[in-house]
């Protein structure tokens, strides 16, 4: 969230339908940043409660995203389709294929940015995939060059408020490589403390840690990067339009 709210400043905080946003004001349009919290659940209500209320032109799904391709650290996934990964197998999204001029621009820049092989399927699930051999089998499974655990609950709910929708997130880690712990257990209420004991029983994960931090700095300033890049573009696309003679 941090590194998104550096694209967009100043913001404002506002509420809608108990949920609390930061928004950006660029002219006749706002940018309003919302944190979900993790896993599909949450995601799913807090996207729920906000449709609710409040009509937007596009739904972005970003953060950070486990790569089920091989790229670098950072590097700009795009997905416009999601599969739920459940513990019994993919189930199909239905496309966020939503019309909408705001999604038509972006994406049609985006096109110009990201190399082919970055844009395609995402697949979430609800739980952390932690080790190179799970992540193998759910890019063999499904064919998706990415992994998250709130883009589908998120595309639930768009296709329901009839919300163009699209996920734009960068790599914190690699198809290969394994977590340095299981990180399932601090998402449950009583798991920090076996979390914890997991770190003093193998003191070494904090060597992995240290890795996924330097790797979780570089995939936030990409962030930065694009959305900074995203707000001018579309500030430039607005003030041509403006511009343009009648």
């Amino acid at each position: 969230m941090k590194a998104i709210r550096s694209a967009f400043h100043p913001v404002v905080e506002r509420t809608a339908g108990g949920i609390h946003a930061l928004v950006h004001v660029a002219g006749e349009h706002e940018y309003w940043l919302v944190q979900t919290g993790v896993g599909p659940e949450k995601a799913r209500q807090c996207a729920a409660q906000l449709l609710d209320h409040q009509c937007f032109t596009l739904l972005i799904s970003t953060g950070f995203a486990c790569a089920l391709i091989p790229v670098s650290i950072g590097a700009l996934l795009v997905g416009h389709e999601v599969v739920y990964g459940g513990r019994e197998g993919p189930v199909s999204v239905s496309p966020s294929d939503v019309p909408g001029e705001e999604r038509d621009r972006l994406v049609g820049w985006l096109q110009a940015i990201v190399p082919a092989m970055h844009v395609g399927r995402f697949v979430s699930t609800d739980h952390v995939i932690g080790s190179a051999p799970e992540k193998r089998a759910f890019a063999d499974k499904t064919q998706a060059i990415g992994l998250d655990m709130e883009s589908a609950a998120l595309a639930v709910e768009a296709n329901r408020a009839h919300t163009p929708f699209v996920i734009i997130r960068t790599v914190s880690d690699l198809l290969d490589e394994d977590l340095p712990l299981d990180f399932n257990l601090f998402l449950r209420p009583t798991g920090w403390l076996k979390g914890i004991g997991s770190i003093l029983a193998a003191p070494s994960c904090l060597l992995g840690l240290g890795r996924l931090r330097r790797q979780s700095v570089i995939a936030a300033e990409a962030l930065t990067v694009f959305f900074r890049q995203y707000a001018a573009a579309m500030a430039y696309h607005r003030q041509e339009r403006v511009s343009a003679p009648m």
